[in-house]
């Protein structure tokens, strides 16, 4: 019997339940998603009682969003710098 390289995981989210199917290979990269966003969810449900669960959901979706703009603009800018560093060795060293 062959094993396919898709299946069909549930992830809970707040209180809803997502079933989704994914790769084998990718499946603790969901979980640990599925971990970051209800740890955001609960700070969110602390820090605003009395809010839908579709409240805590978008703000945490917000947050991590930006964080992952955040990370992805540092990385953009590594090449640069490693660019300028670069640079600014050559220079030091031609004016040795």
């Amino acid at each position: 019997m062959e094993v396919s390289d898709t299946f069909k995981i549930k992830l809970k989210l707040g209180s809803t339940t997502f079933p989704i199917t994914i790769r084998r290979a990718d499946e603790v990269l969901y979980r640990d998603a599925e971990k970051l966003i209800n740890q955001r969810y609960s700070f969110y449900a602390n820090q605003f009682p009395h809010q839908t669960s579709e409240t805590y959901l978008m703000m945490a979706t917000i947050e991590i969003a930006v964080r992952l703009q955040v990370a992805e603009t540092k990385g953009n800018l590594q090449p640069i710098m490693a660019t300028l560093n670069g640079l600014i060795n050559e220079v030091e060293d031609s004016l040795k």
